[in-house]
């Protein structure tokens, strides 16, 4: 599934999506450091979305991706967190590609 054209995800951003149509982010991609990521939108703490509100997965500077809901940072290249009661755990990541300058996700990962 084509997410959105790459052109659109800046480094130190990140962006939510809802592939299915649920009205919630279910996944999110970032660039950091020049590398694209995709993740699924869910703590691995308390198993619930990781932004406040839409976009906003990213620290105010951009190198950490956090839950604000208890704080817990995530390092952007790997989703290991290294602060927050979920320590060791990791964002579950998703394989994914560009295809003629487009995000794309395959469709037997959007499904958990």
């Amino acid at each position: 599934m084509a997410l959105c054209p790459l052109a659109e995800l800046g480094d130190g951003k990140a962006r939510g999506f809802d592939p299915h149509g649920r009205g919630a982010d279910s996944l999110f991609a970032l660039r950091h450091r020049g590398v694209v990521r995709v993740y699924r939108n869910l703590c691995p703490h308390l198993l619930v979305p990781l932004e406040y509100r839409k976009d906003r997965f990213l620290s105010a500077d951009g190198q950490w991706v956090v839950c604000y809901a208890h704080g817990a940072r995530f390092r952007p290249d790997d989703g290991t967190c290294v602060h927050g009661p979920c320590r060791g755990d990791a964002l579950q990541a998703l394989d994914h590609r560009e295809v003629d300058g487009w995000l794309v996700v395959p469709l037997e990962q959007l499904h958990p």
